[in-house]
This record gives structure tokens, sequence and C-alpha cells, in this order.
């Protein structure tokens, strides 16, 4: 009986020693130089410009069509709130034009039809 106990014990051990923990998706990288945050599982990078603004979709690691997304850019700076529009690119990006970001911005991006379905998404300038 003691001999039964003992090999279900080291199985046991042994099996988890040889277990391989899943990660789900690690840290999202930025691909070009912005700020990324996840979303249900898309990567949305966002890269301030002069006066604009590009938000690149990812999802799993590849671009992610843009076509048929629209939003709303919500940017508080202090105690001032700014809108913009958020329109398709091409391929993979949205583009917000007229916006002046800086460091201590914190934004929202009410987006429509991202793979059927809203979503926000939350980015801070640092």
């Amino acid at each position: 009986m003691k001999m039964k106990h003992l090999i279900s014990v080291l199985s046991l051990a042994i099996s988890c020693l040889c277990m391989n923990t899943a990660l789900a998706h690690g840290g999202a990288k930025p691909m070009h130089g912005g700020i990324v945050q996840m979303a249900n599982d898309i990567g949305f990078e966002l890269v301030v410009q002069p006066d604009a603004a590009t938000i690149y979709l990812m999802d799993h690691g590849k671009p992610m069509a843009s076509k048929g997304i629209t939003g709303k850019l919500t940017v508080l700076q202090g105690s001032n709130k700014i809108e913009a529009d958020i329109k398709e690119a091409g391929d993979n990006t949205l583009r917000v034009l007229g916006v002046k970001l800086g460091k201590g911005d914190k934004l929202v991006a009410a987006l429509s039809n991202v793979g059927g379905k809203s979503m926000t998404v939350r980015f801070t300038i640092k």
C-alpha cells in the first residue's frame, strides 16, 4: 500500500515538473514606436504625430483590417476635454486629425465595428 502511495506522489511530482505554462500574449511590443494597449485580444498601438494620431490594429501579432471601423477619441488634458473623429486610413490603420497630444494626456478611443463589436481603449501619454 505504501509503495502505491509513493508511486502516485512521485508521478504527480514529475508531471508538475513537466507541465508547460501557457502565457496569453505576453506584453505587446510597439511596432511603430507608439503606446500599445490590448482589448479583447486585439492590440491597439497609438502613435502621436504633430496635429494628428494614428492607431495601428493587430490581431494576435498580425495586422487587422481597419475597414468599416469608426469612432471618437476623447482627450483629457487637465481640465480640458477634446473630442475628435477616428476614421479608417487604410490596411490596419485608423487616423485622428486635428489633435495636439502631449505628455500626461489621457485618451479614450470609443470604437465601433471592431470585428463586429464596439469597444473602448484607453491610453496615457507618458
